[in-house]
Formats: structure tokens, sequence, C-alpha cells
């Protein structure tokens, strides 16, 4: 799964920061910008589901179809994030 943001799985090149933040400014190389910052989660309380549907939503906000979507979202729960 490289090259996917270990969280959410949106491809990292597709990131338009670039990856998200380490605390010393640095680019995760795990992480993208809509997921990581300053070494943090932004949900940090999120379970993999609710991430999941997080993410079907907006890409449904940005036209897709849900059953696309969900396709696309349907690797979440095997992402490193959420192995803890």
């Amino acid at each position: 799964m490289s090259g996917l943001c270990q969280s959410c799985s949106m491809p990292l090149k597709k990131d338009p920061a670039g990856g998200g933040s380490e605390a010393d400014g640095t680019k995760s190389t795990k992480y993208c910008s809509l997921c990581y910052e300053n070494s943090a989660f932004k949900q940090p309380d999120f379970t993999a589901k609710q991430m999941q549907d997080f993410c079907i939503e907006q890409l449904q906000k940005q036209g897709m179809p849900k059953p696309m979507a969900w396709l696309f979202t349907r690797g979440i729960p095997k992402l490193e994030r959420w192995q803890a």
C-alpha cells in the first residue's frame, strides 16, 4: 500500500499539500495533509468505519457515485493507522 495515505487511502501523489506534516515541519511519508498535521491526526477519535463514511461523503461531494466511493474506501480498515 505504499504511496497511499495510511489513514484514508488517498494516493499521496494526489495530495495538494504533498503530504501531512511532522512536528518538525517535514512532510509525512505515511499520511496525507487531510488526515495528519503537526504529528497529529485531524480526526483523532475516528474509527476506521467513521473514516470510511467520511471519505465516501467527501467523494460524493466531488460527484462520485456512492457505490464507486465505497469501492475506493473499502480497504481503509486494513491501513496502518487502524491496525493498532
